[in-house]
């Protein structure tokens, strides 16, 4: 299962992580120097949550800013109370 969201197709990214040395220039240094550069990923922060999509209740994977954005819609909790056992 790819880590994509539903709503705003957020997904993995590829970049660099910049290792740098040194010290800066206007701190009285020679500058810094990059001694490194190493592939990383940037995951968005997907959760599992129950939706009503299209007037149906799915299960579906969102990023935490869909969520928070207000683009996702979640169900209502059931509302249920145990049968009471005949006392006798």
């Amino acid at each position: 299962m790819s880590r994509v969201c539903y709503f705003t197709g957020k997904k993995t990214e590829v970049g660099n992580a910049i290792t740098r040395r040194g010290k800066a220039k206007y701190l009285g240094g020679v500058g810094k120097k990059i001694t490194g550069i190493t592939k990383r990923k940037f995951k968005p922060n997907i959760q599992k949550v129950h939706a009503i999509v299209d007037g149906t209740v799915m299960r579906v994977r969102v990023s935490a800013k869909a969520i928070h954005s207000g683009l996702v819609v979640k169900r209502q909790k059931r509302n249920y109370k145990p049968a009471e056992k005949a006392v006798s």
